[in-house]
């Protein structure tokens, strides 16, 4: 444990100007509090606050930072509260401990509704402070790095926690230290043997060739004299995880995987780096599309840095990172340079970013998100993005995440110019929305009047931002539809209890279930995010129907008028569950076809005549009858299995004809009434999986579409 006069020193070591009597007070405090617990190593506990502390004062921290890290703790952990805190350490500790207090209670690694409400709050907790999860971070790496005295199964379940989660968020806060140690301590725990491997083929590696690290770094300094450049190089071998990495996703053996050497070149000015940049250049040959200038493009975390890869010595190649030492002060700590210290002054580094900026542009697009998964999967997009920068024809620079889309670079320039997107243009020729940008592309977006967003977009994009806006849009675009499908699905839902759907009913459905208008409880319910049964218990909870309850057949599709009734198509048989449209008859009948019928092509020119429908939600009756055509053994009891088997998924088989009689097969056509999509898609499955089964098909014969009885 860390005596306190120790920490002191290497808090002044950077900050002579540090207020030591409250480090001494905070450590005291802490100290008492934690009297008497111990962790799992059997260790004092209090020496866990004192380790996080010194793993911030690394990154040269402030004190309230180091103070917070000293007592993060004990509100969670001790009988200390926040008034206490705050009487203490003043208002800006209290509330850094007391936001650490909140991080530690999220549980991120839960299901994932839970995770992405979490995700939410945590970086609801970031925008407020940065610092709260600075400390956090280092609460989890000194965990991690003592993470053998657990149960197993914690340690699993602590270190999958720590590579989804706080090893990217380190990585995204330009952390790569802490991100790489993160990473591999977590990977010690779930794959020890395969890190052990990467160890061993390390050894035998030095061992054949020699110190390649020591001869390359040597080279270096040689041809850097020669060019004049004052520098520092520095050589290493990548960590065990990174090279894991590399090998699953390039699916390479250890022996043909070059760069896992890295490089680094520190000198006194940004000229100085360009300088050798050439001198590395002329000295080894260059490795195509491996050569990324951070320094005219940095990073939105502040990262600025030459990235290129040569081929050095006997043709293995090698990463060289190219940088000032203030550009590695920032590489070293990120978003978290902003609070950091040399010799008494803050922040002085003019590349440290404002880290109120950084995470309003980290968490913008993200509040828009009003579904769960929808917000993890933007969160997740951004967290483990790797950047490519393209230009505007202007000559602007657009940063995306690595295997962006014309469509990303669209809503990156603006949400309007995203919506009206045709087309696009890379390098000035066009190309499809789906084309992967590359770097240093000039990129042209074509945009029309009119054009709306297409829900396929969804699967081209691949930013949070532009997914996010693709939706809202797409919500906007159908929200009339679902209104309007809404009112429908509610005037069935009141009607089967006895009530109408007034305004002022409507208006008190929409404020029990803390929506904002009655517009928006019919949208919901349009979309199929409400039930009619939600909407009616809001309002009268004690008529609201069992969901248990069965529809009956004249109230199963929503959208026709009171005075109209309907008849399934036989050509397309549509069920509970599918997409469907109506075509009217004279004398007031519909036939309901399926959506993606091949019958509904002679109606294209006759578009009056078209109804959108929707069935309801509930419960069907097993009463719609589907025709599937079958292919079965000819041997003895193989008949007889099969219709045993549809009657224990519940389905009744009302018809059947034999087609073709084979000596070793039978093709028939079986008619069974069933509830739903679902219900036909589990029976289909139960028939596929049995052997004598050859051929199952659902059968459609557009040649049998008819008007009603009587009507045309």
């Amino acid at each position: 444990m860390i005596p306190v006069d120790d920490l002191i020193a290497l808090v002044r070591a950077y900050n002579p100007k540090t207020n030591e009597t409250m480090l001494r007070a905070a450590y005291d405090f802490g100290r008492a509090m934690h009297e008497g617990q111990y962790r799992h190593s059997g260790e004092p506990y209090f020496s866990h606050p004192i380790a996080v502390a010194a793993i911030l004062t690394e990154q040269q921290l402030d004190d309230a930072t180091i103070a917070t890290a000293l007592l993060h703790d004990t509100i969670e952990d001790t009988k200390a509260i926040y008034a206490e805190v705050e009487k203490r350490f003043g208002r800006e500790v209290a509330e850094l401990v007391d936001g650490v207090t909140k991080l530690t209670n999220l549980q991120l690694s839960s299901n994932e509704t839970r995770q992405a409400e979490n995700f939410r709050k945590l970086f609801m907790a970031m925008s407020k402070d940065l610092r709260v999860i600075l400390v956090k971070l280092a609460d989890r790496l000194h965990n991690m790095r003592t993470i053998r005295a657990m149960r197993p199964e914690k340690q699993a379940q602590k270190a999958r926690e720590t590579m989804d989660i706080y090893a990217p968020l380190a990585g995204r806060m330009g952390m790569q230290w802490m991100r790489e140690e993160l990473e591999d301590l977590a990977f010690k725990v779930l794959n020890p043997e395969g890190r052990a491997s990467i160890i061993r083929r390390f050894i035998t590696l030095q061992r054949e060739s020699g110190d390649v690290i020591e001869r390359i770094t040597g080279d270096m300094r040689h041809e850097l004299d020669k060019a004049g450049v004052e520098a520092e190089v520095l050589g290493r071998a990548k960590k065990p995880y990174s090279i894991w990495r590399k090998m699953q996703e390039k699916d390479l053996s250890f022996s043909r995987l070059s760069d896992i050497y890295g490089f680094r070149v520190l000198t006194g000015s940004e000229e100085d780096c360009y300088r050798v940049l050439g001198a590395i250049h002329q000295r080894w040959r260059a490795v195509p599309g491996r050569f990324k200038d951070y320094i005219s493009q940095p990073k939105s975390n502040g990262y600025r840095s030459i990235h290129t890869t040569v081929s050095g010595r006997d043709g293995k190649r090698v990463e060289v990172q190219i940088r000032t030492r203030q550009m590695h002060d920032v590489a070293e700590t990120g978003v978290a340079a902003h609070w950091s210290y040399r010799d008494g002054v803050r922040g002085e580094n003019p590349f440290a970013v404002d880290p109120a900026k950084w995470i309003r542009s980290l968490t913008e697009q993200f509040t828009a998100e009003e579904d769960h998964d929808e917000f993890l999967e933007a969160v997740k997009l951004e967290m483990y993005s790797d950047q490519v920068f393209c230009f505007t024809p202007k000559g602007d620079v657009v940063k995306l995440p690595r295997g962006a889309t014309p469509i990303d670079f669209a809503y990156a320039i603006h949400t309007r110019i995203g919506n009206a997107c045709v087309g696009a243009k890379v390098d000035h020729t066009r190309v499809p929305l789906w084309t992967r940008v590359k770097n240093g592309q000039s990129v042209e977006i074509i945009t029309a009047e009119g054009q709306v967003p297409q829900a396929t977009w969804l699967d081209i994009a691949t930013t949070g931002k532009a997914k996010a806006a693709i939706r809202r849009a797409l919500r906007a675009v159908d929200r009339e539809r679902y209104i309007k499908l809404g009112f429908e699905l509610a005037r069935s839902a009141f009607e089967h209890v006895g009530k109408k759907p007034t305004d002022k009913v409507l208006d008190t459905a929409a404020k029990h279930l803390r929506l904002e208008d009655r517009e928006t409880l019919l949208a919901r319910l349009g979309s199929a995010e409400l039930t009619g049964r939600q909407a009616v218990q809001a309002v009268y909870p004690d008529l609201a129907p069992d969901e248990s309850e069965e529809i009956a057949q004249d109230r199963a599709v929503i959208g026709l008028s009171p005075d109209q009734s309907f008849q399934r198509a036989p050509c397309c048989s549509p069920l509970p569950g599918e997409r469907i449209v109506g075509i009217t008859y004279r004398g007031k009948g519909v036939v309901v076809h399926a959506i993606d019928c091949d019958s509904l092509g002679q109606f294209e020119d006759q578009p009056e005549r078209w109804l959108d429908l929707h069935w309801h939600a509930g419960k069907h009756k097993a009463i719609y009858t589907v025709p599937l055509e079958m292919t079965i053994g000819n041997d003895a009891g193989v008949l007889g299995r099969i219709c045993t088997l549809i009657g224990e998924h519940k389905a009744n088989i009302s018809n059947l004809e034999f087609l073709d009689r084979k000596p070793d097969f039978f093709r028939l056509m079986v008619w069974i009434d069933l509830r739903d999509a679902e219900h036909l898609h589990s029976l289909m499955l139960a028939l596929e999986a049995e052997s004598d089964v050859a051929a199952i098909e659902r059968h459609r014969d557009p040649s049998q579409a008819r008007a009603p009885s009587g009507q045309q």
